[in-house]
């Protein structure tokens, strides 16, 4: 069978390497699909896509763009949906899951905890939300980023106005949220799959560095989560409506549980190293097991 990974990245590429690498030893064709050169058709009462190099159909699709992810690529993975393509992870969990502050939404109106946040447009709105956040220090973060980009500890009122007003797009709008203190805390990472908590780590941000993130150079450990966490961790998962997700978590030192981010097309390098369980088989599993319900009606 053929799987789809939508990615603008190279084939080196740690996720896509691996991904590939899973593909090849269960049996199946990897496919790296770039969503810029496949384009979307939408006519004679057809829904098709076409490529300069005439590229068939992959059978599954696992859109791994990640924070880049654009109109285009949202376009194509809603072609493949409408077209009866499987998708790991569907247009409308994308859709979310690119956006952190619509992740927030979701995941405050299912009951589940996030840090208190303020979405705003303008210099007026980020000031008035310090004050409702208990005042500085404060986060600033972009709705949408990768491997920590974007994401701003602010000190100050000249603080702000030196790093996080510059950066703030009337468009886009800007995340100001709660800071909770590096000291005593716990960042968790959870890759969930099909509604089950595959792996978890511990992060510890390195000296001088409060965002816990693998690329940044955070020391990265297997952990064991108790079963309210696990229970937390897949929740968020299912309210964004990911069949697979990195989800961060920060525990306070009050032993209060916090989603920070579910990322539809999580990066597994540390995971791997960490855990030592091949990430990219178990999602080269579930994309072909969503396949197989379809096998006797498509084209393999």
């Amino acid at each position: 069978m053929r799987i789809g990974i939508i990615t603008i990245q190279e084939p080196g590429y740690h996720p896509n390497r691996r991904l590939l690498e899973a593909a090849r030893k269960a049996g199946h064709q990897g496919i790296l699909v770039h969503p810029y050169h496949l384009w979307p058709i939408s006519a004679a009462g057809r829904l098709e896509v076409t490529s300069a190099h005439s590229a068939p159909i992959p059978h599954v699709v696992l859109p791994r763009q990640g924070a880049q992810i654009g109109d285009a690529c949202l376009a194509l993975i809603h072609q493949f949906q409408l077209m009866g393509v499987p998708l790991v992870n569907d247009h409308q969990a994308v859709s979310i899951a690119r956006n952190k502050f619509l992740t927030q939404q979701v995941l405050t109106a299912a009951g589940l905890p996030c840090p208190d946040t303020v979405f705003v447009n303008d210099e007026a709105g980020f000031f008035l939300a310090v004050g409702q956040l208990g005042g500085y220090p404060v986060v600033a973060k972009q709705v949408s980023g990768r491997q920590g980009d974007g994401v701003l500890r602010i000190m100050n009122a000249g603080d702000a106005r030196q790093r996080a007003l510059p950066a703030l797009d009337r468009r886009r709008g800007l995340m100001v949220q709660r800071y909770l203190p590096v000291e005593k805390r716990r960042d968790l990472r959870a890759l969930v799959i099909d509604g089950k908590v595959v792996c978890a780590v511990a992060l510890i941000p390195p000296t001088g560095e409060f965002r816990a993130n693998f690329h940044l150079g955070s020391n990265i450990k297997a952990t064991v989560l108790t079963r309210e966490l696990e229970h937390i961790f897949v929740g968020a998962a299912t309210a964004v409506g990911c069949d697979v997700a990195g989800v961060d978590m920060i525990v306070d030192k009050n032993d209060r549980p916090f989603i920070v981010e579910v990322n539809y097309a999580p990066g597994f390098k540390g995971l791997e190293a960490a855990t030592g369980l091949d990430i990219a088989g178990r999602m080269i599993q579930f994309a072909a097991d969503r396949y197989w319900p379809k096998r006797e009606s498509m084209d393999v």
